[in-house]
This record gives structure tokens, C-alpha cells and sequence, in this order.
């Protein structure tokens, strides 16, 4: 089984996170998994930190049609399944109009995840302004009446890089104080948001709080991508293709479009 991971970061320009990645998806695939890694166009962001953009709707937006050109070439090249590994998962609805293949979101694996593990979730981001796009998606997936909340983490993206080069327990530690502010509030299970973060805490094997479980969102992510493909071979399930949201366009048209607006020129490689 092959899956395309496809990060929100450009994975060459943090050699440590993109190693940490690595080894993670080595560790937790099932044998016979293979995990290809690929990340943005090295040109997509003005800085190594992608939080300056995808704070902001549009940018989320525009930039997801990265995620659009690898699901096809996922597609095309025979992958078993398409992982978007980003917590406000853009555009996950249409690229899964776009493929057969299954298409998984790291935000909604975690979720539904989570959703077994206990009964009040909780996010914690350290990009503010994706706590918005967080409850939205909540909401699409139909657990908003479970949902505690995203909030605030006390540290920021740069902070969690550094700690992958050096000591990582005052940043844990920093991670323990706000999740127990966040089980304050009513949370039986935490989802630390974004994916640097919960690769962090894996390998610090940070997996509860007080006796509440802490998501580890990345694996949950392989985890359901190998349960779909699973299935799809199994039995030949497919998306449904009926309606205005899942109906499929034509994919001659599709690159069409891609061409006609340049976006093929973005289109991803291996990390």
C-alpha cells in the first residue's frame, strides 16, 4: 500500500521536522505501508513558517491547490490513498470530488478519532487565527455539540522548532499547563492542532495529561488512510458521486482549468 502525504510546510527548508516525519511514519505505518513524503513548492511562503499565511482564509484557500495537483498525481501514479496532513484542511471536500481514491484529512482523522476516545474534544493551535476555520470544519463533520473548543497554546510555531533541535521538556511542560487549562474547561480528550506540535509531543511520548488522552493526529491520519484503501480493495467501496458537492468533473477539464489559471506549474515532488 503507498500513501501521499501532503504537508502544509515546505519540507526541505526544516530538514529536522521533515526527519522526525520520516522516522514517525516508519514507526507507526503497518508493515507493508509506505508513506511518500511531500511538502509545498519551495517558493509558496515568504518565510519557513507557513502560520503567516494560513491564518488567513483566502491564502488557506489558494494555497490548496498544491493538495488539488498531488491528489491527481496521487491518483494518476497509483497511490492507494491522498493524506492531507494539515489541521484546517483546505479544500478537502472538493479534491475528494476530484479522485476514487480515498482521501483523508489530518483535522477530521483526529476528530473522529478522538470521538472514540472520549466525549468533550479540545484543540489546542498555536496559529491563532485558524481556531475559525477549526470550528467550521467541527461542524461539517457533525461534532460541534462535542466539541469544547480550539484554543491558545503559550508558545508559538518557532518555539516548537527550536525544541526538535535541543531540550524539548520546558516546551512540554508548557504543553502540559495549557492542556490542563483546556481540561479545565471540560476537555476528556486533546488534539494538539497542528503538525509539528503533535509530532513534538510523539516523540516525547506524550500521549495523556492527567489521565486525558492526547491524539496523536498524525498517525491517526496513516491510520485511517490505511483503513479506506483497506476497505476500497476489500470491497470496491467508492465516494459517493451524486450531488452538487461530490459530483465529479472531468478530468481533462480539471487540468484545463489548472493550466488556464498557471497552477500547474505548483505541482509537488517528493520531499
Amino acid at each position: 500500500m503507498r500513501i501521499w502525504h501532503h504537508s502544509f510546510t515546505v519540507l526541505q527548508n526544516l530538514p529536522p521536522y521533515a526527519e522526525a516525519l520520516k522516522q514517525h511514519f516508519a514507526r507507526v505505518a503497518a508493515p507493508g505501508t509506505e508513506v511518500v513524503m511531500h511538502g509545498m513548492h519551495p517558493r509558496t511562503y515568504q518565510t519557513e513558517y507557513p502560520g503567516n499565511d494560513i491564518q488567513y482564509a483566502y491564502f488557506q484557500t489558494l494555497h490548496s491547490q498544491q493538495f488539488v495537483t498531488g491528489a491527481i498525481a496521487a491518483e494518476e501514479q497509483g497511490f492507494d490513498a491522498f493524506a492531507l496532513t494539515t489541521l484546517p484542511e483546505p479544500s478537502l471536500q472538493e479534491i475528494r470530488s476530484l479522485v476514487d481514491i480515498p482521501v483523508v484529512g489530518y483535522g477530521e482523522s483526529a476528530m473522529l478519532a478522538a470521538s472514540m476516545l472520549g466525549q468533550r474534544i479540545g484543540v489546542l493551535l498555536f496559529i491563532r487565527g485558524m481556531a475559525g476555520t477549526v470550528e467550521r470544519n467541527v461542524e461539517r463533520m457533525g461534532l460541534s455539540s462535542r466539541f469544547v473548543g480550539a484554543h491558545d497554546v503559550s508558545f508559538g510555531f518557532n518555539d516548537v522548532l527550536t525544541a526538535y533541535a535541543g531540550d524539548t521538556a520546558p516546551l512540554i511542560e508548557r504543553f502540559r499547563a495549557d492542556a490542563r487549562a483546556l481540561i479545565a474547561r471540560g476537555a476528556d480528550v486533546i488534539i494538539p492542532g497542528e503538525a509539528p506540535l503533535c509530532l513534538l509531543l510523539a516523540k516525547s511520548g506524550v500521549n495523556e495529561v492527567d489521565g486525558v488522552p492526547v491524539v496523536d493526529s498524525l498517525a491517526a491520519t496513516i491510520k485511517v488512510a490505511e483503513m479506506m484503501a483497506g476497505l476500497k480493495r476489500a470491497t470496491g467501496v467508492s465516494p459517493c458521486r451524486r450531488g452538487y458537492f461530490q459530483a465529479r468533473p472531468p478530468r481533462e477539464r480539471v487540468k484545463e482549468l489548472l493550466s488556464f489559471y498557471g497552477l500547474d506549474q505548483v505541482a509537488n515532488r517528493p520531499a
